[in-house]
């Protein structure tokens, strides 16, 4: 760990919430209402047997029961679902959400079959790699059931999301269940309503069936907690499935989930998308409602986080933003912006409708090849650098190369407003219930420079330094419409070991909208080691960190990044480039 001390951390999610409520939702937890340390009761091993008890219980439950699993499984667990689960089970969850939506609409499948599908497979997901809370099958099936019924009795579907299985990260909350934010000393807690984006899509047809684990702090670049231990990668277990809503890209990597949600302030959305070979959306800010999560911090608004989408395909990022926009979230929750989603207003030409008339004009697309402070590993560059071969011949597409700026002050700047209180509560809410400490945890609050109590005064400069920065890289964008790179500076990392994070906080500290997307696998005999000079220390442990083999098979993805609130924009761009050279480029289920 000391080798490591120096290096950037890049956190993920949710340790902090901006304060723009008038009230706050009655299921977040206060500073004032931090709980004590504990001296009776329970220890926190008692505690985290419990949870894992209740989850092991929820899975047991299914109907027909999950087969044992060989007491020898491969590194890669992506194909065990198919030799355990039947054909339309399988059929069912290989599907992308966009198509199972309208099939559940038109009675081709009902919500019922649809959802003992996905609690199955949900269920090996978590044998497999270690990423469910709990399932919810009889609520799940009675709510599937209920939809069914409404179908043949109306006709029609409930909403555009009728029947579809939506995956849930635990600290968003559900009416009476836990909401512990992966800290054992919360673990008596639990939500007295829904969340504000679960009662859209709710209202939508959605049907909630199971959570997913999150990292103890909620501010890991991996998913690792006392509750439950690792969540490990599917396509390889001895990496990371990536954090904080590292749960969520681990069952929706093994197709245990179709559509999912989670929390993004450092990367925590798009890492496990990455990680794990699927989509994910880091909206811009007060676009979808954040009321009813659980978090330490509440109240900063200096570093604001997002709710948002990972998806087994694009059009399903779509359709879930689509739904909540269409709902009108701003008129319960006054922070949000109240504009509906733009189909087309601000797309080049060759982005828009067939029909539409419009002059020619590129789709101009910047690449960063290197953020000036880690260079990405080979597998990376390689499939970066096959993306932009192939978009360079297409009409009305014209790439050119991205200069990083000042990439470093601007991790700099991020870092130091995270823990504005020097991660007091944080480590407060940690030791209430005599629970170690994460490796990673400990590397985030107690061996990170840049994390220290900061005065108000200290706080608006920061602020302002952050406004002048995002106020310069306007200045650069030109006539540049999206931005293309890589997620991190590699593919999944080894377990406690994903400690720098600049190439997704970058676009957290500027509030630009990114959408992440699978391209290729790590190839042993094509992505071997180049020989290169590290930059800087950080560069240097990475370039150390890597070797083909460790992460043999592993998904690689890149990153398409836009303006603040052009998101449509971002997404249209990627369908764009996505349907012109055929990605992805690698099978993934």
């Amino acid at each position: 760990m000391s080798s490591l001390q120096s290096v950037p951390f890049f956190p993920s999610i949710l340790s902090l919430f901006h304060s723009f409520y008038s009230r706050l939702h009655s299921s977040l937890v206060s500073p004032s209402l931090l709980p004590a340390p504990r001296r009776s009761g329970p220890t926190w091993q008692e505690i985290a047997k419990q949870a894992q008890d209740h989850r092991d219980a929820s899975i047991a439950a299914l109907e027909p029961p999950l087969p044992e699993l060989p007491a020898e499984l491969p590194l890669d667990v992506t194909q065990i679902p198919k030799q355990i689960l039947t054909a339309q089970e399988i059929s069912i969850t290989e599907t992308t959400p966009e198509v199972l939506v309208d099939k559940l609409a038109k009675g081709e499948l009902a919500a019922v079959e649809v959802t003992k599908a996905f609690l199955r497979r949900a269920g090996l997901a978590q044998e497999l790699t270690n990423c469910i809370t709990e399932l919810l099958p009889a609520t799940a099936l009675a709510r599937a059931a209920y939809l069914d019924s409404y179908l043949s009795k109306h006709h029609k579907p409930l909403g555009p999301l009728h029947g579809l299985p939506i995956s849930v990260k635990e600290h968003i909350g559900i009416e009476g269940l836990t909401l512990n934010a992966a800290f054992i000393s919360w673990a008596s807690k639990t939500a007295p309503s829904n969340a504000h984006i679960l009662d859209i899509l709710l209202s939508a047809g959605a049907i909630l069936y199971a959570r997913t684990t999150q990292p103890q702090t909620l501010m890991h670049l991996e998913t690792s907690s006392n509750f439950y231990g690792a969540t490990t990668n599917p396509f390889n277990t001895q990496l990371t499935s990536g954090g904080s809503s590292g749960g969520e890209g681990a069952l929706l990597g093994l197709r245990g989930s179709c559509l999912g949600i989670g929390t993004d302030i450092g990367g925590s959305i798009r890492s496990p998308a990455a990680n794990c070979g699927v989509y994910g959306l880091r909206p811009t800010s007060h676009r979808l409602p954040l009321d009813g999560l659980a978090a330490t911090m509440l109240g900063q608004e200096h570093i604001v986080p997002v709710i948002g989408p990972l998806s087994t395909s694009l059009a399903g990022l779509k359709l879930f933003m689509k739904t909540l926009i269409a709902a009108q979230p701003w008129r319960r929750e006054p922070s949000l912006l109240p504009f509906p989603w733009r189909d087309d207003p601000q797309l080049p030409p060759c982005l828009l409708p067939h029909h539409h008339p419009a002059p020619p004009k590129s789709l101009k697309v910047a690449v960063l090849w290197d953020d000036g402070v880690v260079r990405p590993h080979p597998p990376v560059t390689r499939a970066l650098r096959a993306v932009v071969d192939k978009m360079r011949p297409i009409p009305g597409t014209e790439v050119v190369d991205w200069t990083p700026h000042r990439h470093d002050a601007a991790w700099r700047i991020i870092a130091s407003l995270y823990f504005a209180d020097g991660g007091r509560e944080e480590l407060a809410a940690v030791a209430a219930s005599g629970e170690p400490l994460r490796p990673l945890s400990r590397f985030i609050l107690t061996e990170n420079p840049l994390v220290r109590p900061l005065s108000v005064g200290q706080v608006w400069e920061l602020t302002c330094q952050r406004e002048a920065y995002r106020a310069e890289y306007a200045r650069l964008w030109g006539d540049v419409d999206v931005i293309l790179c890589p997620v991190g500076p590699g593919v999944a990392p080894v377990l406690d070991g994903a400690r720098y994070w600049g190439y997704t906080a970058q676009w957290n500290l500027l509030d630009y909208p990114a959408v992440v997307f699978p391209v290729d696998r790590v190839d042993v005999g094509v992505d071997g080691v180049e020989e290169y000079v590290p930059r800087n220390r950080e560069d240097r442990v990475n370039y150390e960190s890597y070797s083909p083999e460790k992460y043999a098979g592993a998904p690689i993805s890149l990153q398409l990044v836009g303006r603040r609130y052009e998101d449509e924009k971002v997404l249209e761009a990627l369908e764009y480039i996505q349907e012109q050279i055929g990605l992805p480029f690698a099978k993934f289920v």
